[in-house]
């Protein structure tokens, strides 16, 4: 997995007002939370600030980070956890981080990469992809940049579901009847077929048949 660095600054204060005040600076409110714990075991919530334009990097992308969370010199290891979207601007208003403990598996989405000219393809089908990502869980050092999934043998009319799939070291969450991609039928692949089978039937008729 790719690393990123992202520097911060914890915040002293964290009403609204302030809140308010550090959006209006372009300024992304953040948290992080996860593996450290304090005397009486509770997780241990931090809370800082990111410049919306060193964040920019590594949100709008379709590629996964490990991160290298530097708050005023602290540097912690952590995952995009969650992200708020203003819901008309699409301006970034508050970012989860978590803390990652390298000895316990945790859940992160994934991009899927199709591989292969799918058969169906080459009949006059059009391979279609319902998931772009799938939610795995596993140690954070198993968990790739993405997930290769091999359409060469997929048919016309078939598909591969989660359920259908299989990763060494990585246990997928998504609900295994869950199409991930298949081939439909269009117009040029039902006039092959209708050829085709024609064209079988034809050869198989009878000689007198054919006079």
């Amino acid at each position: 997995m790719k690393s990123i660095e992202i520097k911060g600054t914890v915040r002293k204060n964290v009403g609204k007002k302030a809140t308010k005040e550090l959006r209006k600076q372009d300024i992304v409110p953040c948290i992080v939370y996860g593996a450290p714990k304090n005397d009486k075991g509770e997780t241990i919530v931090t809370h800082f600030q990111v410049a919306a334009k060193d964040l920019r990097k590594l949100i709008y992308t379709p590629h996964i980070y490990a991160i290298d969370l530097n708050i005023d010199g602290e540097v912690k290891n952590a995952i995009l956890q969650e992200v708020q979207f203003h819901p008309l601007t699409d301006k970034i208003l508050h970012v989860d981080f978590l803390h990652i403990d390298e000895q316990k598996p945790i859940k992160m989405n994934v991009p899927v990469v199709l591989e292969g000219l799918a058969v169906g393809v080459q009949a006059g089908g059009k391979l279609n992809q319902q998931m772009r990502k799938l939610t795995v869980k596993a140690l954070y050092t198993a968990i790739p940049e993405h997930i290769k999934i091999d359409v060469t043998n997929l048919k016309l009319g078939k598909s591969i579901k989660v359920g259908d799939l299989n990763f060494e070291g990585l246990e997928l969450i998504n609900p295994k009847q869950s199409v991930v991609c298949s081939v439909k039928a269009t117009r040029t692949s039902v006039e092959t077929t209708e050829t085709a089978a024609a064209e079988t039937e034809e050869a198989a008729a009878p000689a007198d048949d054919k006079a």
